[in-house]
């Protein structure tokens, strides 16, 4: 059966068209007046959000610059440097989000503005493009927690063997996932295998993949990307500070994977009822660290964000709000912070 899904369209199982049980649902909850409402875009908020992920990947470049004019400790220079490449981490995967919510078309009121910044302030910083996410991405949306989920192998194997946990962060931080993650990406960028983030490797047929195509796909794929991290690299040359750049590589090589992994644990792993929209997807409570390293832009809100997949992200605590007032999560799935998310992917 086909359904259509903002102008994509898919082929889907019955019983996975989660977007109609996401709407039949809400509808219990909220009127379609708050829901026009909540749906509303500004493009004041949509800068604010964007700039506040860049100002904290200034203030770490910032941080490590200056750190040796004020003392010459090695020990306190290296703490900075940790300090500075867990906040980039961090915000890199702010800027996974601004490619998702761009991908959406909820940042801007403009969908030429939406994509134009979720590419250059989103998608191409961490190597990536909207052109290829947005479809891949609607298809989650469509199969959320099914068979049919393109991700839906980012959240399996939880809860885990406390050694298995430490293997995998282990792995994250000392950048064996960011070297497959990027090797990855190159070879979909390429057109070697399909597009997909949710480590499924499906390689395309050679005779389906000559050289003038995967040319072609390098071009397209890897321009924006490629000319993205180029003015990186040369406003920190300007400055007089370009070996600042590794922190940008090192840190999505290592704590960028690490704080999409928790984050991808929250929302989707050690979920009650995988097929119901009350119990595939969790919101969780973030505090001023959490929201720095693991939910920028209130991603932390995700199951307002799947019941309401195009309202803007900065709306989604006055949904949350509503939601808690009236019973909803009386059913759905909340968590008071990370640490309760870790434990439960952890088996006892």
């Amino acid at each position: 059966m086909a359904t259509t899904f903002n102008n994509f369209e898919f082929n889907v199982k019955p019983e996975n068209q989660q977007v109609v049980k996401y709407k039949q649902i809400i509808n219990q909850y909220l009127s379609k007046e708050e829901i026009k409402k909540l749906h509303q875009k500004s493009d004041w908020k949509g800068f604010i959000e964007v700039t506040s992920v860049w100002l904290w990947i200034v203030f770490s470049f910032a941080l490590v610059a200056i750190v040796p004019y004020l003392t010459s400790s090695k020990i306190i220079l290296a703490i900075a440097i940790i300090i500075a490449l867990f906040i980039i981490g961090g915000k890199q995967l702010g800027c996974a989000i601004i490619m998702h919510d761009a991908s959406h078309y909820s940042l801007f009121k403009s969908k030429k503005i939406n994509d134009i910044v979720g590419n250059f302030f989103g998608a191409y910083p961490i190597f990536n493009n909207i052109e290829q996410y947005r479809p891949y991405h609607f298809q989650h949306h469509i199969a959320t927690g099914t068979s049919d989920d393109p991700d839906i192998n980012l959240v399996k194997g939880y809860p885990a063997k406390l050694a298995g946990m430490f293997r995998k962060l282990g792995r994250d931080l000392i950048g064996l996932t960011g070297i497959k993650a990027d090797t990855g990406l190159l070879a979909m960028h390429t057109g070697f295998i399909k597009y997909n983030l949710g480590n499924v490797i499906e390689k395309i047929p050679v005779d389906k993949r000559p050289w003038h195509i995967i040319l072609r796909n390098a071009y397209y794929n890897l321009r924006g990307p490629f000319f993205s991290n180029l003015i990186l690299f040369l406003i920190l040359l300007a400055l007089g500070k370009p070996w600042l750049y590794l922190l940008w590589i090192g840190a999505n090589l290592t704590t960028f994977n690490f704080s999409l992994r928790i984050r991808s644990i929250a929302e989707h792993s050690v979920v009650e009822d995988t097929h119901d929209p009350y119990k595939n997807t969790r919101t969780t409570y973030a505090n001023f660290l959490e929201r720095i390293l693991f939910a920028p832009l209130h991603v932390n809100y995700h199951l307002e964000h799947h019941f309401l997949q195009n309202m803007p992200s900065y709306n989604s605590p006055e949904m949350h709000k509503m939601l808690v007032a009236r019973g909803f999560y009386e059913h759905g799935l909340l968590k008071h912070g990370y640490w309760e998310i870790l434990k439960m992917a952890v088996r006892k």
